[in-house]
Formats: structure tokens, C-alpha cells, sequence
């Protein structure tokens, strides 16, 4: 482990988007020598985060990687920086020590940490387990790949609390001494093939989330998911999963399955019935996946059914998550922008028994749309298609289904509103990164909705 307590070490912490700021500004509190260098234009950047650096007094660099960079000891790298880049590397070549944010902050935390992975699925567990924590009465903080920094929060923990942290595999790529108290691993499908060299290799760094756990911490996984199971016989903690199933109780000895519409958890006192699932307001088998993951981690802790059963039956799911935005004419429009991936839109489609007019596309990450063919016919009755992948989109399913290019998402819902009729719904669910037309994906939604909402 990184030795903490040595102060003035040399670190460059490489990106200037949130997690890198959040790094650099913990590390310089720490007294550490703290430089950042981000290769990007400088115009590109968020003002905000450019105010926050210079009122820090953080030496800084945009446009570049310089010679500087590969004076440090500790090099903290943001999700967005892939591994296979330059300033990796060749820091990895000269012995610097590369990490990501989560192990940096992870280092100053106090709390016990309960933290989140798998393709699909992150932000819903990770905000509902932290409404039922919040909802029992436990100091918790929410952060991570959600949108607050774990550097951020951490010098605020203590002994009592519980921080719940989505992870996304990019986070998980370069930790060292990383180890939650609960990780849980919701599922994996092919995702992020432009950063990873093959399906294993995108596993086996999901998979690192638990690597540092040893019988004293919990390993929470998703029992149906093949590869996940397989890649759990790995694991040192205590084995908790969950599934739709009551097969699974003959692998752990505790964890959650569905008999018939009813969340059952498990344990070595017997069973205990948590909630009809008819009664969650987030829809989907997925979601059911969610909630038990997130039961599970209450469990563990030993609150009581009456606390977790209330906060499963008032959450409302995330923005930006099959969110509904409105109705007009008859057509209901929903925002899906936080289905990056195809296996997202897998799940979105299966939500709906209505026509829909779809909205796909975006910055492609090595889409296989063979995994939603069925269900695109199935359920789609139209096909916008949007951003860089438009053409590849267009390419695909063109002799499947009517296909429609657009140049901006104004020209695509404006477009969408063309093809749809009385009881159709209108839904943005892209399968593809936000990049190649928008900061990230929450501003992707945002701008759907408000376009959406001035609709007349």
C-alpha cells in the first residue's frame, strides 16, 4: 500500500474532469506535492473545474502530457484515460505507481464501504441501497461513478459511516489495496469493446472489485448471470447471491431469490419475505435484480424489514433511467440517455408493451445489435438514428424495420413525433456513449427533455 503518511510525495493526477479535480484537491489537503496535467483543450475543459484548480494553488498543465508528468511517484489516472495510452505506459516503464481516484481516496476513508459494479444496473442499486441506509438512520454518502467523487466525501467519514460507491470497470482498472466491505456484482455483458481487447478482459477488471476481500468482507452477486458465477468460485469473502430462482440457496447459505412475485431473503435462520415486488414502482425484471442486491447489503447490516420494505415501495428510479418526461398527443416520451450499452436497451425494450419509436445511436464502443434484434422487431415499430454511429445503426437494421437518419437530437425527437401515433411511446435509450455530440450522458437527457418539454 501507497504509504500515506509520507508526505510531499510527487503525484500527477492525470485528467481535469471531476474525479481528477476531487483527487488532486484531497491529495494537496493531504500535503502531498500534487501536479495535474490534462492533454485536453483547455477550452474544453468545465470553467468550473478550472476555477476550483487555481483556487487550490494546483500546478497544472492543459494541452498536453510534458516531461513533468513522469517526475511523480504516485500517478492517480481518471476513468476516461484508457490503458493503453501513452502516459500510462510509460509510467507504468519507469516504476511510477499508478492508481485510480477510488484507491487514492480509499486510503483516507473511515467508513465501511459498500461498492457497486457489473454493465448494467449501477446507479439504481447504488442510490437505492444508499435511500435504505439514509432511511435506517445511517450517516451515508452516495459518490463514485454516480457523480460525486468518492474524493469528494471521504475526509467526512467516520467509524459509523457507510459509503456506497458505484464503480465502473475503468475505476476498478488500476487499484492496488481497494477492498469494500460489501462489493456486489450485478451482471456483465459485452460493454466498452473500444477498451478492451476482449469480453474476458472487460470480466476479469469488473471482477477486481472483490480481489482484496478476504472472509470478513461480503461478496453479493447476481446467481444467474453464468459468467458471474463462474468468476465468484474465485472469490475470498463470504459469498451472498441472489437470483429469480430458489436454486440458488443450494450455493450460499445466504442471499435473496423471487418465489413467484415475492423477494425472499434468505439466511442461516430461515427465510424472511421482504415485499411483493408488484408493489416497487421501478418496473423490470432488471430492477428486480436491483432491489435484491440492494436487500441483501441491508441484510448484511441488520436493518430491519420494516425500514428496507418502506424505502423499496417509495423509490422512483434514477434520471435518466427510463425516466418519464411527458405526454403530448397521446404519445408518451421517456429518457433512457443512461443506456450506454446494448444490453441496456435489452432491458429498456422489454419494459414497454407499446409501439415505439426508438432513438439509437451515438459514440459507438463495438455495439453487436444481434443482442436486440429480436426485441427490436418485437417491440420497435421505428428507428431514429443519431450521432457517429448513425450510419452503422442505419446499416443494421435498415432491411428489419423503417430507419431514419438525423442530424441533431432536435432534428431526431422532431422526427421521432413524425412516426408516432395515438399510444406510442417516443423513447431515447441511444446503446452508445454521449461523447461524440454531448459532455456525458446526463447532459445528453437533459437536452432531450428540454427539447421534449417546448414541444407544442
Amino acid at each position: 500500500m501507497v504509504d500515506i503518511l509520507e508526505k510531499n510525495k510527487k503525484v500527477t493526477i492525470i485528467g481535469a474532469a471531476r474525479s481528477g479535480v476531487a483527487a488532486a484537491k484531497l491529495l494537496k489537503r493531504k500535503g502531498y506535492d500534487v501536479f495535474l496535467s490534462d492533454a485536453g483543450d483547455e477550452k474544453k475543459i468545465d470553467k468550473n473545474f478550472i476555477e476550483e484548480i487555481n483556487a487550490s494553488g494546483i500546478e497544472h498543465e492543459f494541452g498536453k502530457h510534458s516531461e513533468r508528468v513522469y517526475e511523480s511517484e504516485i500517478l492517480v489516472v481518471s476513468p476516461g484515460v484508457p490503458q493503453n495510452s501513452e502516459v500510462i505506459q510509460r509510467s507504468l516503464k519507469n516504476g511510477i505507481n499508478v492508481v485510480s481516484e477510488i484507491e487514492a481516496a480509499s486510503w483516507f476513508c473511515k467508513g465501511k464501504v459498500i461498492a457497486i459494479t457489473g454493465t448494467n444496473g449501477k446507479t439504481t442499486t447504488t442510490t437505492l441501497i444508499g435511500e435504505m441506509f439514509k432511511d435506517a438512520g445511517y450517516k451515508t454518502f452516495v459518490c463514485g461513478n454516480i457523480g460525486i467523487a468518492f474524493s469528494d466525501i471521504v475526509e467526512e467519514t467516520d467509524e459509523r459511516s457507510i459509503i456506497v460507491l458505484e464503480t465502473s470497470s475503468f475505476q476498478l482498472d488500476n487499484i492496488k489495496d481497494f477492498k469494500p466491505f460489501i462489493a456486489i456484482m450485478l451482471n456483465a455483458t459485452p460493454d466498452h469493446m473500444d477498451r478492451y481487447e476482449s469480453f474476458e478482459k472487460y470480466v476479469e477488471s469488473k471482477m477486481r472489485i472483490a480481489e482484496n476481500q478476504n472472509e470478513s468482507d461480503y461478496f453479493v452477486f447476481n446467481y444467474d448471470d453464468e459468467l458471474v458465477r463462474k468468476s465468484a468460485a474465485n472469490v475470498h469473502s463470504h459469498l451472498s447471491a441472489f437470483s429469480l430462482t430458489d436454486a440458488v440457496k443450494d450455493e450460499t447459505k445466504e442471499g435473496a431469490f423471487l418465489n413467484n412475485l415475492d423477494l425472499i431473503y434468505y439466511y442461516y435462520m430461515g427465510e424472511e419475505n421482504i415485499i411483493d415486488t408488484q408493489k416497487l414502482i421501478i418496473k423490470g425484471e432488471h430492477n428486480v435484480y436491483n432491489a435484491m442486491a440492494s436487500v441483501i447489503s441491508a441484510k448484511i447490516f441488520g436493518i430491519e424489514k420494516e425500514y428496507i420494505k418502506k424505502t423499496l415501495e417509495n423509490f422512483k428510479g434514477v434520471e435518466h433511467r427510463l425516466e418519464y418526461v411527458r405526454e403530448l398527443d397521446g404519445v408518451k416520451y421517456y429518457n433512457d440517455s443512461k443506456a450506454t450499452n446494448v444490453n441496456s436497451v435489452w432491458y429498456a425494450l422489454k419494459g414497454f408493451n407499446e409501439p415505439l419509436v426508438l432513438i439509437l445511436g451515438g459514440k459507438d464502443k463495438g455495439n453487436d445489435y444481434t443482442q436486440i434484434e429480436n426485441e427490436v422487431k418485437q417491440h420497435v415499430k421505428h428507428i431514429i438514428a443519431i450521432g457517429d454511429s448513425k450510419q452503422k445503426v442505419y446499416d443494421f437494421f435498415k432491411d428489419k424495420l423503417p430507419v431514419t437518419i438525423a442530424g441533431t437530437m432536435d432534428d431526431a425527437v422532431n422526427k421521432a413525433r413524425e412516426n408516432a401515433v395515438k399510444n406510442d411511446v417516443i423513447l431515447l435509450s441511444p446503446a452508445c456513449a454521449s461523447f461524440d455530440m454531448f459532455d456525458n450522458y446526463e447532459h445528453r437527457g437533459e437536452v432531450f427533455k428540454n427539447i421534449v418539454n417546448s414541444l407544442k
